[in-house]
C-alpha cells in the first residue's frame, strides 16, 4: 500500500526543472494519471450506487 501511495504522490506532484524526461516517459505518466482518475471515478460511482440501494 505504501508503494502505491508513494507512486500516486510522485505522479501527481509538479516536476522540477532539473528532472529531464523523454517523450515516452511523459506519455506513460500521463496515461497512468488518466487511468488512476478513471478508476477513482468508477469507485465513487460504485460506492454511490451501493448507498442508494
Amino acid at each position: 500500500m505504501r508503494k502505491f501511495l508513494n507512486y500516486f504522490v510522485e505522479v501527481f506532484k509538479p516536476k522540477g526543472a532539473h528532472q529531464t524526461r523523454n517523450f515516452n516517459l511523459r506519455m506513460m505518466h500521463g496515461i497512468n494519471r488518466i487511468s488512476i482518475l478513471m478508476f477513482a471515478a468508477g469507485l465513487l460511482v460504485l460506492i454511490y450506487r451501493a448507498f442508494l440501494r
